[in-house]
C-alpha cells in the first residue's frame, strides 16, 4: 500500500511540474487540453492564466475561431503553416484556433492535445459566431496543486482518490493508510 500511495503521489507530482506546459480550453463545459510550446508569449500567457482563467469570445473566419485574446503578448512571429488543432497568437492580441489550415507570419502558442479534425470542427463550433471559450492553467474537473505534508496528513480521502467529507462512513485513506469510519 505504501508503495503504491508513493506512485500516486509522484504521479500527482509529475503532473503539478507539468502544468506550466498545458492549458486547458472549456467551450459550453467541455474541457481538452493544449500543450504549449516554450516562448515569451506562452510565458506571459501562462503567467497571465496563473492570476485567473481568462475568458474570451472569438468568431469563426472558415478555418479557425479567433479574437482578441484582452492582452497584448511577446511576438515572435514567423511563417506558419497552421493546421487543424494549432493555436496561435495574431498581431500580438489576437488568439487563433484553427480547425483548418492557413499560412500567414503568426507566433506560436501550442496545439490541442488528441483530438480529430471532426472532433476539432465541433469542440471549436466550426460555423458559429460568439463563441465563449475559457483558457486557464489549472483542470476545472481536477486537482490542482499537492497541499503541504502536514494538511495531506491531516485529510482523508475515498477510495476514488476525492477528498472524504466530514462524516464519510466507510473505508478511507488517511495517512497512506486504509482506516474504517
Amino acid at each position: 500500500m505504501k508503495r503504491l500511495m508513493m506512485f500516486w503521489a509522484a504521479m500527482l507530482l509529475a503532473n503539478t511540474m507539468m502544468m506550466a506546459q498545458k492549458i486547458y480550453i472549456t467551450i459550453d463545459g467541455r474541457t481538452e487540453t493544449a500543450t504549449l510550446v516554450d516562448n515569451s508569449a506562452t510565458r506571459e500567457l501562462v503567467a497571465a492564466l496563473q492570476n485567473a482563467p481568462i475568458a474570451v469570445t472569438l468568431n469563426d473566419n472558415h478555418f479557425e475561431i479567433w479574437g482578441a485574446l484582452g492582452r497584448s503578448l511577446t511576438t515572435s512571429n514567423e511563417q506558419v503553416s497552421a493546421q487543424p488543432g494549432d493555436i496561435v497568437l495574431y498581431s500580438g492580441q489576437y488568439i487563433c484556433i484553427f480547425y483548418g489550415s492557413n499560412s500567414y507570419s503568426y507566433t506560436r502558442l501550442g496545439k490541442i492535445d488528441g483530438l480529430t479534425e471532426s472532433d476539432l470542427m465541433t469542440f471549436l463550433k466550426a460555423g458559429e459566431s460568439n463563441i465563449s471559450v475559457t483558457l486557464s492553467v489549472n483542470d476545472p474537473t481536477g486537482i490542482g496543486t499537492v497541499k503541504s505534508e502536514e494538511i495531506r496528513s491531516k485529510s482523508c480521502y475515498t477510495l476514488q482518490g476525492t477528498l472524504a467529507q466530514a462524516g464519510t462512513k466507510g473505508i478511507v485513506i488517511k495517512s497512506g493508510k486504509k482506516v474504517i469510519r
